[in-house]
């Protein structure tokens, strides 16, 4: 039986140009850190969020294999950017331009990570909505979530190399 989908309103929560939403958490994505932005675009206290895994705030329509390449690429010790959307706790949603960087002991050792989200550009939420939404149509063929993913992320490899550009450089033409 599938999951059963949260709550969405279909309204969407925008914050300011010169804000930004910031969070940490320990090497396994549980928040350490969440600023005031981000408890008030999130709808979350700052107790509900604290120890929380980050995807608390994963909008059901934001593909697995985005974030599949974000974790891969931090956890091996780069920074990643990404158009994300998320789900605030009430079911609205709000697109993020995400920099999410691991941090290091004195030992070079990821300690955990850093997220800095600002408000993205409309070319690049509109742009990826197209490439989330076909992203999307594979994902959801499947129930479970390995084998979605597993779908997915060759639909994304061929999508970037149809273009021409690596994830970051298609990322990059969009801000």
């Amino acid at each position: 039986m599938p999951a059963e989908r949260p709550y969405l309103t279909g309204l969407e929560r925008t914050f300011g140009e010169n804000e930004i939403i910031v969070s940490k958490t320990d090497p396994k994505g549980r928040i350490t850190y969440a600023n005031r932005v981000f408890l008030t675009v999130s709808g979350y206290t700052e107790r509900e969020l604290l120890g929380k895994a980050h995807n608390i705030v994963r909008h059901p329509d934001m593909p697995r294999c985005i974030f599949k390449f974000l974790w891969d690429t931090i956890s091996h010790g780069q920074e990643c950017f990404a158009y994300v959307l998320n789900r605030a706790k009430c079911g609205d949603h709000y697109w993020v331009f995400a920099h999410v960087t691991p941090t290091f002991d004195e030992h070079e050792r990821i300690i955990g990570y850093h997220s800095n989200r600002r408000v993205p550009s409309k070319q690049g939420v509109d742009a990826m909505r197209g490439v989330y939404a076909k992203l999307m149509q594979v994902e959801n063929q499947f129930e479970n979530p390995k084998q979605s993913l597993a779908a997915s992320m060759p639909v994304l490899v061929d999508y970037l190399r149809n273009q021409g550009v690596s994830y970051e450089e298609l990322i990059f033409t969009l801000v």
